[in-house]
């Protein structure tokens, strides 16, 4: 039977330290993600155009997004060593 360990205080302060500084890093990606993106020139011709018009514009973004995807996780599939 295994005992668990208590930690002392100071390894939970640190712990919770370590924690909060992830989710501080996490949301400063996620802020500059989101600057980054309204930057885009697609960005930019969706919000001056109207709601129903945006479809098309939006579909297509989603299109490249998820062919791109596709082709970033296939790529390193098929990879076989080269011999010499």
């Amino acid at each position: 039977m295994a005992f668990r360990r208590r930690k002392s205080k100071q390894s939970q302060v640190v712990d919770l330290l370590e924690t909060y500084l992830k989710l501080q890093a996490a949301k400063k990606t996620a802020k500059g993600a989101k600057k980054a993106a309204k930057g885009t020139a697609a960005y930019k011709v969706a919000k001056k155009t109207p709601l129903v018009k945006r479809i098309p514009i939006i579909a297509g973004v989603a299109v490249a997004a998820a062919v791109v995807a596709t082709k970033l996780r296939s790529s390193n599939d098929d990879a076989t060593p080269a011999t010499a």
